[in-house]
Parts: C-alpha cells; structure tokens; sequence
C-alpha cells in the first residue's frame, strides 16, 4: 500500500475542481465468461477519498486535458503550460528539440521542461504533474546509446520467463534516467499469420508463451506487487494492443480478426491474464477490429469485459490516432471512443482542436460527466500509485539522478546473455559448428557489420530505415563480435560484405535477413525471403563454389520460406533481431580454443517454420499442420542431425500487390527508390549536391528556407509537412534516386494527391511533374487559382492531368513532382500516386466543379 502522507501534503497546491466519480456499469449478456483475475492489487481507501478531493476541484476543461496525450514533435512547452494535457509521448521518430541523437541527460532536461510547463497554474488552474510515455520495445529503444535487447520474438525462443523478468527491471532503469514514467509495453500479441509487420514483437504463436512472459515483464517494469510495486526505478507498464491485434485477416497490419469470442479470450488475451494480476497499470486498446467492429470504440470488450469481467482498475490508452477509424469519429474528436471506455486518447498532432470538441460534447451530454470522471480517476489513480504528486521533477528523483544505469556494463552483459539465448541453430552439417577461434573467418552479408539491421525497427528510429552505426554508438556488430573474439585467441578475420576476400578464408560467416521495418510498413505478401531479388542466395553459392563452408546467420522479424538458403548453407543460425550486443552471437558460434563449446544452442522456435511458400498461417495445434521446422525444434551441440536437400518448389500461385495503373511516390511512405529534395536559392545549394531525404523531417541547404516534418492524415506520419520561410523561391521535390527510364511512367495520366493548407492558399505555388535533369517536364502549372477555394486546415483530393499537350524531350525521368513556393506558410502533402485513368475534358471548369473543390477535391484538366 503506498503512503498517502506524502500526497495529502500537496493537496494544498490543487486549484482544482470536479464532482463525485460514478462509475456506469454495463450488462454482459455473453455466453462466454472472461476470469477475474485483478486478485493481487487492492484498491486503497485512502487514495479514492484523495481522488474524491482531487476530483470534486476539477473543471471540465481540466478533466478533459488529463485525457489528451499530444506527441512531442507537435506540442511545445508553451502549450502544455497552457492546458496542463496529463501526458505526452515521443513518437517513434521523435527526440527532444528534434535531437534524434540527444543523450539520456537531453531526454531528462526535456522531461523537467515539460514538468514544470505541467504544474504552473498560471493559465489552466492546475498543478498536477504530466507524465511522460514512450515505447521502451526492446530496451529503452528510441534513446541514443541505449542497451538493446533482442526483440520479442527473440526472447520467446530463450522461453526463460525469468530473463524478462530481469530485462524488464533493466528497461525500467533506463527509462528511469530519462526522467520519463510510462514505458508502452510489453506487446503481448498472439500471431496467427507471420506477413504481419509486428511479429517481431510478439513473444510466440503460443498462448502459453505470452502469458508466462507477460506477467514477468510487467513486474519488472513496475516492480512486484508486495514489494516494490511502483516504487524506485518502477514504472508504468502497459499491455498491448487489446485485443487480437495479431490475428488480423492475412496478417494485415490494423485489419480485422474474424474468430469466435472463446478464441479470443482463450488465444489473443491470455497475456493479460497475468499482466493484469501482476497490477499492469495502463492497457492500449488495439488499431484492429474484431468481426467488423473496430475495438477503440468496443464497449464491450473494452468496458464489459477488461473493466468490469477482468476486474482491471487501471486506465485504457488509445493507439496513435486510432480513435479516427471508430464509427462517427475524425482526428479532432472521438465521444464514441471514450464512451466505449478509452480513458486516456493519443492526439498526437490534433490535440487542441481534441480539448475544445471534447468540452463541447461533455456539455451537450454527448458524453456523459460520469464517463469523463472514470476516465480522470483511472488515470489520477495509476498516477498517484507510482508517487507523482510527491516525487518532484524528474532530475530530483532518487531514480533519474544515476546516470550509470543507462547502458551499464551489467545491462549490456544481460542483453548478451539474452541474444545467447535466443539464437536457434536449424542446420549443423558434418558438426561444422562451433568454429574454432583459431581459424581464418571471412564474415560476409550487408548484416554483418550492420548494427541497424540487427536492431530491427523500433530501434533509435520508427521504421529503423534511416539508422546507420553512429547511431548505436555503445553497440558491437556481429562482425566486431567475431573479430574481438578470434583475434584474441591467435585467429584471423575478414570482413567483406559483397564475400571478395583478400586471403581465402578457413570458413565463412554470412550475416544476411530481412531490412529494417516496423507497424504497417512492415507487412510482406509472399515468406519467400527476398522474393524477386536473391542476391543473398547469390553470395552464399558464391562462397559454396569456391569450396569454402559457410555458416549462415539469418537476422529476422518473422519466421520465413529459407529452404533455398537452407540448402546452400552448412550450417543455418536464426539469430532473429538480437539488439546491441553483437558479441552474443559470437559467444555461441565461437569455440574454446580446445575445441570445446562455450556456449551452448538454447533457442527453441516459438514460431513455427515454414516448408511451403504459401504457410502464411502455420501454428502449433492446427489441423493440418507441416512446418518444415515444428514448433519447439532447435537443434544443440549434441545433436548430430543431418538436414537432407529441402524442396525448392514455389507455390504455382504468386499474389502480387500491383494497383493495376497505380503507381505510389509517397504512399504512407516513400516508395522504394524515391527521396525528397528541399532545395533553397543561397549559394551553398547551388555548390553542393541535393542532399537525399529518406526521412521524415528535413530542411534546405540554408537551414531556413524550407523545413519538412512529418504529419498525420490516415496512419501515423502518412504525410509530410512543408513549411517555407524565404522571400525567394524554394522548392521540395520527389526526386528518384535512381533517374527511371521515361516509358516505366509512359501509362501515368494522373497525378492524385492529398493536401492540406495550414493558411490560404499562397499567392506563388507551382507543380511540375516527371521531369528530367535538364528540366524538361511532362507538366507545369501554378496551384494557386484551382486550389484558392480550398478550406485551410483540412485534408483536400487533388488530381491533375498529365496527358495535355505539352511535350517532353526527356529520357530518363529524375523529378517525379516539384512544389515551389515562396513566403512563409505551410502545407501538407500525402497520398502522391499516379494514375492510368485520364482526367474528363473540361475538369475544374465548370461551377460544379469549383463547389466540389470547396467539399475537399478537385481536378485540374488540361486546359488550366
């Protein structure tokens, strides 16, 4: 029971007003009965009387900006002095003053900042603390220098549900020297179909797994119920995504899970089973629908069944704007998500429009004041449970003072040991491991010195896309794993990633997986790895021919079709995303220099492995089950298994995504071989090379000209931000990083996109479209007449015709689109495709058209 001395002490500083808290209950009629199972975390008396105090001050307004959460990439200080919201986030690719290689001490002077903003009454009448949240995935994971631990698909082949107890207290720590209190994790999903882009973290196929691991993750993060709950380095855990986020049709990222509520009690919530008697305080509800109906506007399972069936006392967090996709909702305001019982909404970018609509609906009793002080209580509660009313700014905590926790020697050592653990030896032909130190080792593969690829996504950044070595300045690659290892016994060791050595080595190590991704981006179609483009396979037959053995160690997020690189291969390691520590992989591969093992194969596969292309859906108990690899298979030391020739056999029927005559540019993301451009008119730009922009935020030569910064339309950060601040021309441009030859866009007749004016429309906007290097384009036009009756502020559809009568000398296409501009405005983009279908003759021309235009589209034929 924590002490409620210490907050009866600051109930002085409330200016805060608010009625007593009733909380509506609602009546399941279910035939399906989901457990109890809150029996370790007792409510405490003393604390309800203090949030019945707390409580009975609030305003509506200061209730309603407890549940708003924005992300720090759209929200300033200023702001949150403003309207004192009751937490904030960092986004994926979001760091402290836009810093995406700010340290930890940047982080914990960021969290005073906003602590301070947070309990200054001046403006909202308030002092109660903000807190701070961020996905700690796999470690403390967008933080600059952080320990890494293997992804969660990893730690579930170590099956060793005490190691994630132990990393959970390590994550703590670290997110503890950062001043910030609520870590967005564990992930307990349940995959069913591995093309899902979040397999990786996922602990297992397997129920059982999930729910061993849950409960020791959170405990760590938080601390034990009876001990050290919330106490010291503890923080606030979350258990997502409730519910079925990983049973989704095909694997498809936010789809929709059709099975019978007995499977999705029994399959996709058994992890908060025991997250939720381990005393998790925060659940984040899930983008997904269950069988049609999407769950962050689901009463019944988020209010009916977690709240009431499941006995959870905590509070419900949504998703990054997930609250649009409910029935009747928008980006700026959700009552069908909060009447569901989301209790805290994550309105990155959207957030003051958010406060005020949310006002105006608790005041025409579109929400009800009972559902609006749950939710503040809810929150109020988990809050006061961790201390936050007596702990003090972040860098006056006990916990955030010692910085040597963050990447310890004693945290690096445990992820070592996780990666250990985690690794799964599939083929060991004629014993070729373990290696002797003493040997000459070529290490090949882009993966082998490639610690972004080891990491995965979540990792410093998002997607993990635009990472490279310097941004994982206290990690080791596999490659400087290997190479610290047998150079210290008398060994040699080359690198060379395209597999060209100097000396012909005694054997070969080949680093090779899947590229970096995450949420959305991340789903595939075809578990063939590299499906048309096998370079891999290339290599590693490269090596084979010349009569070298070669131990092949694959990095990935999902289990995928490998038989063709099974085959080339002696031996065969799954090393699935292991993290910072490099040297893990090394400890195992690596004999003694007698010969001996030091480190022995422990990992067992908690996902099964695929025999067949087509095994999309592959999981332990189905009635027709044939992995090539069952669940649970890992071969050790001792193990003499000799894997035969594997089928090589494609599936006759290949599913391809083509849009027949859609071809995206930026579409959610860059396509691949496309890069922004931000170009200004002062003289470094025109000494220097355009700089290529693969991620989301950037800015001309000048450092002020144009500014880009993601933004949120359909999906998180799906568009761009473009934001001009010259009196001269500056532009900002597709370009193609690679020039494509002018017939591979010879069909595109169209060019559509979404857009979005911050202000009027500016008076100098121009587009040209397909041009080549010498500035020759297939179309060129000012926006600023067809588009001067777009309402600022909301998204429009714009197309414009491609096919007029200009003409173009190009060969080869360089610029797919170049917007310039001058002034100081903004706007959006997002959603640039082009399109095989035409225009109609006359578009834009007529009254309809132009009132169409102010509904949010309109086209622009040829002859505007």
């Amino acid at each position: 029971m924590i002490s409620m001395k210490r907050s009866f002490s600051l109930l002085s500083l409330m200016t805060l007003s608010l009625l007593p808290s009733a909380v509506a209950q609602s009546v399941d009629n279910s035939a399906v009965q989901w457990p109890y199972v809150n029996t370790g975390l007792k409510r405490d008396p003393e604390l309800e009387k203090i949030l019945d105090q707390i409580l009975a001050r609030m305003t509506i307004a200061q209730k309603v900006a407890q549940m708003i959460q924005p992300e720090i990439a759209y929200l300033s200080v200023a702001q949150m002095r403003k309207y004192g919201f009751g937490s904030y986030l960092n986004g994926g690719n979001s760091a402290p003053y836009g810093q995406k290689q700010a340290t930890a001490d940047i982080w914990l002077k960021y969290a005073d900042a906003m602590y301070d903003a947070s309990v200054d009454a001046s403006q909202d009448g308030s002092r109660i603390p903000t807190i701070w949240g961020t996905d700690a995935m796999h470690g403390h994971s967008n933080v600059y220098g952080a320990t890494l631990f293997p992804h969660n698909i990893g730690l579930g082949a170590a099956n060793d549900p005490e190691l994630i107890h132990r990393i959970g207290v390590a994550t703590a720590q670290e997110v503890a020297a950062t001043g910030i209190e609520w870590s967005f994790a564990p992930t307990v999903a349940v995959v069913r179909d591995d093309r899902w882009g979040r397999t990786y973290e996922s602990y297992s196929e397997d129920p059982a797994i999930v729910k061993a691991y849950a409960g020791q993750m959170v405990s760590g993060l938080q601390g034990t119920l009876g001990q050290d709950f919330l106490q010291g380095y503890g923080r606030i855990a979350t258990a997502k995504h409730f519910v079925g986020d990983g049973g989704t049709e095909k694997g498809i990222d936010r789809g929709d899970t059709l099975i019978d509520e007995q499977g999705l009690r029994d399959i996709h919530a058994a992890g908060y089973m025991t997250a939720i008697q381990a005393g998790v305080q925060s659940v984040m509800a899930s983008f997904n629908s269950w069988n049609g109906v999407r769950l962050h506007g689901h009463k019944y399972l988020l209010t009916d069944v977690l709240k009431n069936q499941m006995g959870f006392d905590g509070f419900v967090v949504s998703d990054w704007n997930a609250h649009k996709f409910v029935e009747g909702c928008d980006l700026e305001q959700c009552a069908g998500a909060i009447n569901a019982g989301v209790d805290v909404l994550m309105v990155p970018e959207h957030f003051e429009a958010f406060y005020y609509n949310t006002i105006r609906q608790v005041e025409q009793g579109i929400i009800p004041q009972t559902r609006i002080d749950d939710a503040v209580r809810r929150f109020l509660r988990a809050k006061i449970r961790w201390g936050l009313l007596s702990r003090g700014k972040p860098s006056s905590r006990v916990e955030s003072a010692n910085l040597t926790v963050f990447n310890s020697q004693q945290h690096k050592e445990l992820a070592r040991e996780a990666v250990r653990k985690s690794l799964v030896l599939l083929k060991n032909n004629q014993q070729l491991l373990p290696l002797s130190p003493k040997s000459r080792v070529l290490v090949a593969g882009d993966g082998a010195n490639n610690i972004a690829k080891q990491a995965g996504g979540w990792s410093v950044s998002w997607q993990g896309t635009d990472n490279s070595n310097t941004d994982f300045p206290n990690a080791t690659s596999i490659y400087q794993g290997i190479r610290q290892q047998v150079e210290a016994t008398g060994g040699k060791v080359e690198l060379a990633v395209d597999g060209k050595y100097k000396d012909k080595p005694d054997v070969a190590v080949v680093v090779i997986g899947e590229s970096p991704y995450a949420e959305w981006f991340g789903d595939i179609q075809h578990l063939e790895y590299q499906y048309g483009d096998k370079r891999d396979i290339a290599l590693i037959k490269q090596l084979k021919q010349q009569g070298i053995p070669v131990v092949t160690v694959f990095l990935t997020g999902r289990p995928l079709w490998t038989n063709k690189e099974l085959n080339a291969s002696d031996a065969f390691v799954v090393a699935w995303l292991p993290g910072s520590e490099g040297q893990g992989v090394a400890d195992v591969l690596l004999a003694d220099t007698k010969g001996k093992a030091r480190y022995d194969f422990q990992g067992k596969l908690s996902f099964s492995w695929p025999r067949y292309d087509h095994q999309f859906v592959l999981n332990k108990g189905d009635a027709h089950y044939d992995p090539l690899f069952a669940y649970g298979y890992g071969l050790t030391y001792a193990d003499q298994t000799e894997l035969g020739p594997l089928s090589e056999q494609v599936s006759a029927t290949r599913t391809d995504s083509s849009d027949d005559g859609l071809q995206p540019l930026f579409l959610r993301n860059l396509t691949a071989n496309m890069a922004w451009v931000l170009a200004d008119n002062s003289v470094a730009a025109a000494e220097t090379p355009a700089s290529l922009i693969t991620t989301p935020y950037g800015v001309s030569a000048d450092g002020q000209s144009l500014a880009m910064q993601s933004v949120n339309l359909s999906y998180q950060e799906d568009g761009r931000q473009l934001r001009w601040n010259t009196e001269a021309k500056a532009s900002a441009s597709l370009r193609y990083i690679k020039p494509v030859a002018v017939s591979s866009v010879s069909k595109a007749k169209t060019l559509r996109f979404s857009i979005r004016f911050d202000q009027q429309v500016p008076a100098e906007l121009s587009l040209v479209v397909l041009c080549d290097q010498q500035g020759h384009c297939q179309r060129q036009l000012s926006l600023t007449e067809p588009l001067a009756h777009l309402k600022p502020g909301v998204w429009h559809t714009v197309e414009v015709a491609l096919d007029c009568a200009e003409t173009s000398t190009a060969k080869r296409i360089s610029d797919a689109l170049l917007l310039s501009s001058s002034g100081q405005h903004s706007l959006a983009v997002a959603d640039l495709v082009l399109l095989a279908q035409k225009i109609p003759m006359g578009a834009a021309q007529s009254e309809a058209a132009l009132s169409e235009a102010k509904k949010g589209s309109v086209q622009i034929g040829c002859s505007n």
